[in-house]
Formats: structure tokens, sequence, C-alpha cells
């Protein structure tokens, strides 16, 4: 009887959804969006740096205020507006080591404005402002 009833399950149709192949299509999925969402966010913007010869390394510590062509400012690639800049500038001097501001305006932005978000983020308590520049001889987009 024994074998009788094993044979019979091994030749029973299954009837049962196999989701193993759907689970790994939607894990590697789930891995993909992983990845590149924070690439997405991080170029977001594009800022093309005003060249110049005496251009050195860029040092990535302080706070960044990056201005696009469009007039769109961000602070430590978060979205403020002119409105609330002394404020969100001042936030974030108080939780910073290094209170120096880099300011990456692309090239085609108007000087008055570069001039009112260096004297926002001057009383705002910047120590120091440095303005970003690129290279002469290299094409490189932020």
């Amino acid at each position: 009887m024994k074998k009788w009833s094993l044979v019979n399950n091994r030749n029973r149709i299954i009837s049962d959804i196999n989701i193993t192949p759907l689970t790994d299509v939607m894990l590697v999925l789930l891995v993909i969006f992983m990845v590149t969402t924070p690439l997405l966010v991080m170029q977001s913007f594009k800022i093309k740096l005003p060249k110049a010869v005496s251009a050195e390394a860029e040092q990535e510590k302080g706070i960044t205020l990056s201005i696009t062509t469009g007039g769109a400012i961000y602070l430590n690639n978060k979205a403020v507006k002119m409105e609330g800049l002394f404020d969100s500038i001042q936030s974030e001097i108080k939780t910073a080591s290094d209170r120096t501001v880099i300011i990456k305006a692309d090239k085609d932005i108007m000087h008055g404005t570069v001039v009112r978000v260096l004297d926002i983020a001057k009383r705002a308590g910047a120590a120091k402002l440095s303005i970003a520049t690129e290279p002469e001889g290299q094409s490189k987009t932020q």
C-alpha cells in the first residue's frame, strides 16, 4: 500500500503556482531601483562652472550652495528658496564642523544673484566663502 501511495504522489499534477521566478525578478528590480535612485537625485540639476586657469582642486568640506541657470538654489543638494536661504544656512552652520560655504554657480547666472547669495551666507555666519570654478581645459558638469 505504501508503494502505491508514493507512486501515486509522483504522478499527481501540481496545480500550485510557482512564485519563485516572480520573486527573483522583483528582487532584481528592487536592487536596480535602490542603486539608481541616488544617482538620479544627485544629477537632478546641471551646473556649468566658470573656467579659470588658477582653479584649484575643490575640497568637499563645508556647506555647498548650488545655483542653476533657472535660478534654483540648492543647499547641500536640497532645494531652498531665496526667502528661506538665510535660516537654512544658519541651521546648517550650527550643525557643521566646517563653516566654509562653497558657491557653485552656473557660469550663465547673473552676477547680482551670486553676490546676493554670498551676502546672505556671510550674514548667516559663514567663516569662509569660496566660489567653485573648473580648471581651464576640462569640461565637467555637476
